[in-house]
């Protein structure tokens, strides 16, 4: 059972659906809600590849998200214990954010996620490329 395993040894899929376990539950789930909304991933990404960044670097870097938004998704990450936010009372304040060793942890998830969904736009492409013709 999921509960017996060791803390390092992944949960398989098959774990999440044995009998007992409610439907929504699964650690899985989790996690994939918190990636869920708009932008978020992209945020994690930048932070990954950027390092720390304050707010109006992060901005620059996204000019179509609007500060709203981009501040909800930052506050949903640092909830989340993914993303850390630094306060430094100077004047002008400064506030930058950084990946916590829990969001550097998705690093590996999200490249193999990217290297599917470029291989399935690719398929759609060429598939819509195909009807067309």
């Amino acid at each position: 059972m999921a509960q017996d395993q060791p803390q390092d040894q992944p949960i398989a899929l098959s774990d999440c659906h044995e009998a007992g376990h409610v439907p929504g539950q699964c650690p899985m789930d989790a996690v994939l809600k918190l990636l869920m909304g708009p932008w978020t991933t992209y945020i994690v990404w930048l932070l990954e590849t950027q390092g720390p960044l304050r707010f109006g670097e992060i901005k620059a870097r996204m000019p179509a998200i609007s500060s709203k938004v981009l501040t909800e998704r930052l506050r949903h990450l640092e909830a989340a214990n993914l993303v850390s936010r630094d306060y430094r009372p100077t004047i002008p304040p400064q506030v930058s954010y950084a990946l916590t060793t829990r969001g550097h942890e998705l690093k590996g998830v999200l490249n193999g996620i990217s290297v599917i969904a470029q291989r399935w736009q690719a398929e759609d492409n060429a598939a819509t490329q195909k009807h067309a013709s």
